[in-house]
């Protein structure tokens, strides 16, 4: 057995057929959600493809909260990320979307930290919320690693 844990978060997808709940696993890298019936997985969300196809998750938005430790004053305290993502359309078959704006949000301390949408991968932009915290405070490690 596998050493490796699998993180798992609930949230909500929408695109225009409509909204239904769903779980993003992320293990070892890779992420992996079941859409409709249609399993996807990618080493990054905007590259999530359907299992077996080239097809590309696209023309959504994905909602989703996660739990981040931060690590302030020599104690670790539990923080919320949360996480909006919108995918674009492909710019062609075997293409990327043509966006994939990700915004996080973390509530830690009775405050909001905010990204501000941004194109880039999941470290890039939780960057922007680690430049705003306050001195001596640090954001802990959690999948996923891309955006």
């Amino acid at each position: 057995m596998s050493s490796e844990s699998t993180e798992v978060w609930a949230g909500w997808y929408r695109d225009r057929q409509g909204a239904e709940a769903f779980t993003i696993a992320a293990r070892g890298g890779q992420l992996r959600t079941c859409i409709r019936g249609v399993e996807y997985e990618g080493a990054t969300f905007a590259a999530m493809h359907a299992v077996g196809t080239d097809r590309v998750l696209s023309s959504c938005v994905l909602e989703w909260d996660m739990p981040l430790p931060v690590h302030a004053d020599g104690a670790v305290q539990q923080a919320t990320l949360s996480c909006l993502l919108t995918l674009g359309e492909p710019t062609g078959p075997g293409a990327p979307l043509n966006r994939a704006d990700l915004n996080l949000t973390l509530h830690y301390g009775g405050t909001a930290y905010e990204s501000g949408g941004a194109e880039g991968d999941f470290e890039d932009v939780l960057n922007r919320i680690r430049q705003q915290l306050p001195p001596g405070a640090g954001l802990g490690h959690r999948e996923p690693a891309g955006a």
